[in-house]
């Protein structure tokens, strides 16, 4: 069995489960989620928990079975508590602000970058070098935070770019044999 494939998925209060032909649709505070799991997974709903069980051992089926239960685990915290990711700003110059539900960032390139958020995202920018993106859906959560961090990544030598909160960025040595040398 499956250590994370077996475990429940307690349903919280506020939050209503909706199975049809393994269309599993999710509704909460925060918004509202759909996704079809795999047709030969069995799900099944008995006082607000949730399980997913497997019909056999195939190697298909054990797969298949914890990440269908994590997509739903996923799912229901979204809606109820929602999800988070904080991208820092490093370097002179460089800086975010909120235009009504967009993005501006300034990146040192000749003209400032306008992110518009897709259905269910949004964002916060609590300081000029912080940018807090928050929805219901963790994938395009991280989606977005990967897209804009790809507008200008970190690079090694003076750590200047956007970065995720907490990430380590390998810094490589500058020139410094040019000086010795005759």
């Amino acid at each position: 069995m499956s250590r994370i494939g077996k475990m429940p998925i307690v349903v919280p209060t506020g939050v209503t489960v909706d199975i049809k032909d393994n269309l599993v649709t999710v509704k909460g505070a925060k918004g509202e989620l759909s996704r079809q799991i795999n047709k030969d997974m069995i799900i099944k709903l008995e006082d607000s928990v949730l399980t997913v069980a497997r019909p056999s051992d195939g190697k298909e089926h054990r797969s298949m079975h914890g990440l269908s239960r994590t997509l739903i685990a996923n799912m229901v915290t979204g809606v109820s508590a929602g999800y988070t990711k904080t991208l820092e700003i490093a370097g002179v110059g460089y800086r975010a602000a909120k235009a009504g539900n967009n993005l501006n960032l300034t990146l040192g390139f000749s003209h400032p970058v306008i992110v518009e958020p897709p259905q269910g995202i949004s964002f916060d920018v609590p300081a000029p070098n912080r940018i807090v993106i928050l929805g219901a859906n963790k994938e395009t959560v991280g989606a977005v935070a990967a897209q804009i961090r790809t507008l200008r990544k970190p690079e090694p030598y003076k750590g200047k770019g956007i970065k995720y909160e907490g990430e380590r960025i390998r810094r490589k040595v500058g020139k410094a044999g040019a000086k010795g040398k005759k």
